[in-house]
């Protein structure tokens, strides 16, 4: 089992530098940050965007895979992301996991003055999306005119470190996205449905996330892959309680997600209040107590 952690882009680089250094001391496999314009009620404070914040978590680590969790197709167009992501991957010498989603309603559509488009029309754009962006990693020069994007003539030598193009980790809990990432991903992850804020149960999640996991391997069976090939992710802290609330529930919620068959899981770096809070002595006993453990197993 590998364990990833989140850090959000919500601190001046002189405060959260610390964090992402301090991730891959603690010996995390993988470090990600939201892709947003603004997030939920975050938005009033302090935020700053995922590109150039992975460039700078890239230069003071060495080792620590770095990602997007996940990259919103709500803003970014794949011809300048292609630049971006070409260039993320240079610069981190090969540590970059894409982590990429269709994109949600609130602040990020609603700033640019978009109308809310429907689910349906969320994964139309989606699924161009990824197309088109994996053409420009994987090609030469791409032309292409689809329904939300177009490229002429787009250029994207040298291309990536890693080859034939950065991993992709795919957020998908419908069918269609689904089928999507079985095609394209090197990874899949779900929040197992619903929110920290929705009131649901502890146990109704699990049972969401364990629906979900098989969902995705008969997905790709039907495929004609081998699920066994597509690393499985599990955001935890979509769950009703916060999994670094205390080490004995990470520990269990890591133990359940093992048996579900996720390869990974991803928590969140505490914060002092609101979303994720909790109590950073808790991350880490964690880190010094339970991953050292994982990582032998």
């Amino acid at each position: 089992m590998r364990v990833g952690i989140v850090i959000l882009a919500d601190q001046r680089w002189s405060q959260s530098a610390r964090r992402w250094r301090a991730a891959e001391e603690y010996g995390f496999d993988h470090a990600w940050t939201y892709d947003h314009l603004g997030w939920r009620n975050l938005v009033d404070g302090p935020w700053f965007d995922a590109v150039p914040t992975l460039t700078a978590a890239a230069m003071v680590t060495s080792r620590i895979r770095l990602g997007t969790l996940v990259a919103s197709a709500n803003f970014r167009h794949p011809v300048h992301f292609a630049r971006e992501v070409t260039s993320l991957d240079d610069i981190s010498q090969g540590r970059l996991v894409l982590g990429m989603g269709a994109g949600g309603a609130g602040f990020d559509e609603a700033v640019l003055g978009a109308a809310p488009m429907t689910p349906r029309a969320r994964v139309d754009r989606f699924t161009e999306f990824v197309e088109l962006l994996d053409l420009l990693l994987t090609g030469d020069r791409v032309t292409w005119r689809g329904d939300y994007y177009a490229a002429v003539d787009a250029r994207s030598t040298p291309g990536c470190v890693q080859s034939p193009r950065v991993p992709f980790i795919m957020a998908a809990d419908g069918p269609r996205s689904m089928r999507l990432a079985a095609r394209y991903g090197a990874g899949w992850v779900t929040t197992g449905g619903g929110s920290p804020t929705a009131g649901g149960q502890l146990e109704d999640w699990w049972r969401g996330v364990g629906e979900r996991a098989r969902r995705f391997e008969d997905t790709m069976t039907a495929a004609g892959g081998d699920p066994a090939s597509v690393d499985r992710y599990l955001s935890l802290d979509s769950a009703p309680v916060f999994s670094l609330s205390s080490v004995e529930f990470f520990t269990e919620a890591v133990g359940r997600a093992a048996e579900l068959g996720f390869t990974d899981v991803i928590t969140h770096w505490p914060r002092p209040e609101g979303w994720y809070a909790g109590e950073e002595s808790v991350l880490d006993t964690v880190a010094t107590e339970v991953l050292p453990g994982l990582q032998r197993a």
